[in-house]
């Protein structure tokens, strides 16, 4: 009977051995384990290896297997994470790279504008130069003519002959009056100086000088539509002729017949004509 009791007592010591060799052993966490866990990339603590197998881990080979399954598992679960996170911060870096492009096009093109607009502004204020400029000329014209509005020169002259007790022109007559008269359509800032001269004495050669003057202020009005207002007509009898510079002195002469010197006197108000229309063809072209 003892024998047997004893063998018994063995025989449950053995059936209890695995059931304690099982027990995992109690993991002690270290104390700076939540200091180091912020840390980490995943902001988790280090994963915790636990060696302790068994005594029946060590000898069947289905435990083994689990253990070593539930060794892995949490590194698998660690790699996911790791790998999502890697992800995550790819598309960031992409988002930030992306809008940093879009940045740089939009600072490439807001610059380009401004080089544009300098190089407008640049422009319109050469333009603005040139008009100014050309305004100034004009005005300094338009003050030079204003000064010698009044200042009449002699352009042409041209002299009319008479038989003696007529007043009609002759061809030759005609002929010189075309010639003087033909380039003034159109133009201004002129008169026509007509000055008749007559043999003869008092109120007579002077009525005789004016019949002459008008026939030429006739013809000139009639056949090349010279406006009336531009001629000065002044019958001068038998006045002395005009000398030249070389008969200074000398004693006046005074002619026989009759004659009508026609002069076309000039002023400035043509040359500020043309200066006015030419800024005008420019800017036109």
């Amino acid at each position: 009977m003892k024998n047997r009791a004893v063998v018994a007592l063995f025989i449950a010591f053995l059936l209890a051995l695995p059931a304690l060799a099982q027990q995992p052993a109690a993991s002690t966490t270290p104390d700076n384990s939540s200091s180091t866990a912020g840390s980490n990339a995943t902001g988790k603590a280090p994963l915790t290896v636990e060696t302790h197998e068994g005594f029946w881990g060590k000898v069947n080979p289905f435990a083994r297997k689990k253990y070593v399954q539930r060794q892995t598992q949490p590194i698998r679960d660690r790699v996911n994470e790791l790998d999502e996170l890697t992800a995550a911060n790819t598309k960031m870096i992409k988002d930030v790279d992306s809008r940093a492009q879009q940045g740089i096009q939009m600072a490439s093109a807001k610059a380009t504008e401004a080089d544009q607009h300098a190089v407008d502004a640049g422009n319109k204020a050469t333009a603005a130069q040139q008009t100014a400029t050309q305004a100034n000329n004009r005005l300094t014209t338009v003050e030079g003519v204003v000064s010698n509005i009044d200042q009449y020169k002699a352009t042409n002259q041209t002299e009319i002959r008479f038989r003696p007790g007529q007043s009609i022109l002759s061809k030759d007559a005609k002929t010189a009056l075309d010639e003087l008269a033909e380039p003034l359509k159109g133009q201004r800032g002129y008169i026509v100086e007509v000055q008749g001269f007559s043999s003869g004495k008092g109120q007579a050669a002077i009525g005789t000088s004016r019949k002459m003057a008008d026939a030429v202020v006739r013809y000139l009005v009639e056949n090349h539509e010279i406006p009336v207002y531009r001629i000065y007509v002044l019958g001068m009898g038998n006045a002395p002729m005009p000398t030249s510079a070389d008969e200074q002195g000398a004693k006046p002469k005074r002619m026989s017949g009759g004659r009508v010197e026609v002069s076309l006197m000039k002023n400035d108000l043509e040359q500020l004509a043309s200066s006015s229309t030419a800024p005008a063809a420019t800017e036109q072209k």
